[in-house]
């Protein structure tokens, strides 16, 4: 019993949990939902199907705070967007340039475009608080 005891308590050790709090900072209305994108892996960054994990909460004017829970240690980048319409989709115009406002851990959207996965990550390694600022 000792024994299957320690097996089952093997993955665990060193297996931390962490949970990452977000706060939204420059949401214009409290109209829809603040949506947050987790990304780990450079390759995808910024595509729909590559995301680690997402959540999103009610959009409150000025702040909106979110609590992504149990990410484990590691390297991560986020990207943020006010959902007004609550379609789940970054609405964008017939160039591509989004007609919601956004923002991303670490960095802000460049002249021509988004920010780089390097650009924008951060590490976390234990409870963590990130600020982001919508543009």
């Amino acid at each position: 019993m000792r024994y299957l005891l320690l097996i089952f308590f093997i993955p665990i050790i060193g297996f931390s949990q962490n949970n990452l709090t977000i706060d939204v900072e420059g949401v214009a209305s409290s109209e829809g939902r603040i949506s947050v994108a987790v990304y780990n892996t450079s390759s995808g960054f910024l595509k729909f199907d590559a995301v680690y994990r997402s959540d999103s909460a009610a959009a409150k004017k000025k702040k909106t705070n979110l609590v992504i829970a149990n990410l484990p240690n590691g390297t991560y980048a986020l990207a943020v967007f006010h959902d007004k319409n609550e379609n789940d989709i970054l609405d964008t115009n017939w160039l591509g340039i989004p007609k919601e406002s956004i923002g991303f851990s670490n960095a802000k959207m460049k002249t021509f475009g988004p920010p780089s996965f390097e650009d924008c990550a951060f590490k976390l390694e234990g409870d963590t608080q990130i600020r982001l600022e919508l543009n």
